[in-house]
């Protein structure tokens, strides 16, 4: 069985540009490292931080941010 401490560090690994934390409720965050986003940024649909109750939606959602980010 995986732990969620061993899927965090498992999440920093693979992307290490984002810090990773879970709130009092269990909801997971990831929030950009270094990086600022501006409003053309986020016009393109890029996110400073995305946050979910589960590991494999935050990674998706990470994997989308580097799809949009791609992109521009």
């Amino acid at each position: 069985m995986t732990t969620v401490g061993h899927d965090v560090e498992a999440l920093r690994t693979a992307f290490p540009d984002w810090s990773f934390f879970f709130s009092d409720e269990g909801v997971l965050y990831a929030t950009r490292r270094g990086v600022r986003l501006d409003d053309t940024d986020i016009l393109k649909g890029l996110h400073q931080t995305v946050s979910a109750n589960d590991v494999e939606t935050v990674v998706d959602l990470l994997e989308d941010q580097a799809r949009v980010a791609a992109m521009s």
